[in-house]
């Protein structure tokens, strides 16, 4: 692989070592890593970082002690969504130090970047080293919850986690409601099956627009997709997340909506997945 391929990410995945492992070995991370899941879909733009970032603080607004991953190499949007720019990982010397907001620990490449713009441009091998690192070199602490924000797809990242991970670690799969988006999430939990991981279950975003006036639910996107899936695969059916315009609004400020609107509705809906998940 030529350098350019790595570009200046490369010297940065860690302050600490290479991109590759210093050893063969997989290091025990169930430890420090009680439970981890990660948040897939086979299709983008389900809204999977919306979804991980409410559920981390929702995980940590009940006591929890929790951490949020962003495997999502390429498109990293976790920093934008909890006003992280600027924000730069640390080291203490032999470990990344996650940068801490809303009561959970973050890690990102998109905090080893100088300009958020950069785009990153690294083959298979590199994003592994990368995600490899992020789960085993860094200081986490003692976690009750990792949560894992995955891109779309089976590919490189999910793999990579499920592989590395040791610990007890599973899966929940967002979708939306239409069939073109079911299609795909079904890819997801045939992968999950081949990996052996379990499914915690599957959430329906975007289910409806509620309006604020009238308060009248539309189905914008059709109707129970998910749970339609849920019963094809036996796997359970944690709630619908509608379309809400407040999340939107909350994640352009990089604000986390389940701790700053904790007591409306669609908070509420989080707060029973969690305890569903718990």
């Amino acid at each position: 692989m030529s350098n350019s391929e790595c570009s200046h990410n490369c010297s940065s995945c860690s302050s600490s070592s290479n991109c590759k492992n210093k050893d063969n070995q997989i290091p025990d991370n169930s430890k420090y890593l009680k439970n981890t899941i990660v948040v897939m879909s086979g299709k983008g733009g389900v809204g999977k970082s919306t979804i991980s970032v409410n559920l981390a603080v929702s995980l940590a607004l009940k006591g929890e002690k929790v951490g949020l991953l962003d495997v999502d190499i390429h498109g990293p949007s976790i920093p934008t969504m909890l006003h992280l720019q600027g924000e730069h990982l640390m080291s203490n010397g032999e470990k990344l130090i996650p940068v801490e907001k809303a009561g959970i620990k973050i890690v990102s490449v998109g905090l080893l970047l100088e300009n958020p713009d950069d785009a990153i441009v690294w083959r298979g091998p590199l994003k592994i080293g990368a995600i490899t690192q992020f789960i085993n070199d860094v200081d986490w602490g003692d976690l009750d919850y990792l949560i894992i924000d995955a891109p779309p797809g089976t590919g490189d990242e999910p793999l990579s986690v499920f592989q590395t991970l040791t610990g007890k670690k599973s899966a929940i799969i967002v979708t939306t409601p239409q069939e073109v988006s079911a299609a795909d999430v079904r890819k997801s939990l045939n992968f999950c099956k081949l990996m052996n991981v379990k499914v915690e279950g599957i959430i329906e975003n975007m289910s409806g627009f509620v309006c604020p006036c009238c308060k009248t639910l539309t189905h914008i996107f059709n109707s129970g997709g998910g749970e339609k899936i849920a019963k094809e695969f036996n796997v359970p059916f944690l709630g619908k997340i509608p379309i809400e315009p407040e999340i939107g609004i909350a994640c352009d400020k990089g604000e986390v909506y389940a701790f700053t609107n904790a007591k409306s509705e669609t908070s509420k809906i989080f707060s029973e997945i969690v305890d569903k998940i718990l």
